[in-house]
């Protein structure tokens, strides 16, 4: 009898990797200042970057990662990227932070869109994002916060209850996206 080769089971691992760090002549207690190291960043590309700024529960941040380097008008984004950074990076809140590279800061429908999904995934996940901050040329910026955009649409869900046993119930919470306000 052939002898049965054992299963295999590859074992992997994600970690951060630290790069170089940004630095300011102001102390980088707030996301302004982010906003402002951030500037000098974004200002060295031709094309839309995302970038999240991991935060402490003080606001302070803990890292930068930029997760998607786009066209010249335009940067595709998953909310598996900007949530794998948050969480490997213990946030207890978010900053989304992109470049307009036209100069126009006016957010687009796409960039009002993405915000409010990645509002609801990040809502699941119990961390706050505290704004969302389009970036452009001579240190002008657009914040959602600012012109009072977030949130863009509350998550609305519901909760689904079902009988496992005779003493046990279950709960699931589901999205539900038909109640989305925008």
């Amino acid at each position: 009898m052939p002898k049965k080769k054992p299963y295999k089971l590859d074992r992997v691992a994600i970690r951060m990797v630290k790069e170089p760090p940004l630095y300011s002549d102001v102390p980088l207690s707030n996301p302004e200042a982010v906003i402002k190291v951030m500037r000098d960043v974004f200002k060295e590309y031709d094309r839309e970057v995302v970038a999240l700024v991991s935060l402490k529960s003080n606001l302070t941040p803990v890292n930068l990662n930029i997760v998607s380097i786009g066209a010249i008008d335009q940067a595709v984004i998953h909310p598996r990227e900007l949530l794998k950074s948050a969480i490997l990076s213990n946030a207890a809140s978010v900053l989304i932070a992109h470049n307009h590279p036209s100069g126009d800061l006016s957010p687009s429908g796409p960039d009002i869109s993405m915000t409010d999904r990645m509002q609801q995934v990040f809502s699941l996940m119990g961390i706050d994002i505290v704004d969302h901050v389009i970036i452009g040329d001579n240190d002008h910026y657009y914040s959602f916060r600012e012109h009072q955009e977030m949130p863009v649409g509350q998550p609305h869900y519901t909760v689904e209850c079902w009988r496992q046993s005779a003493c046990c119930f279950w709960v699931k919470t589901v999205f539900n996206p038909q109640k989305t306000v925008h």
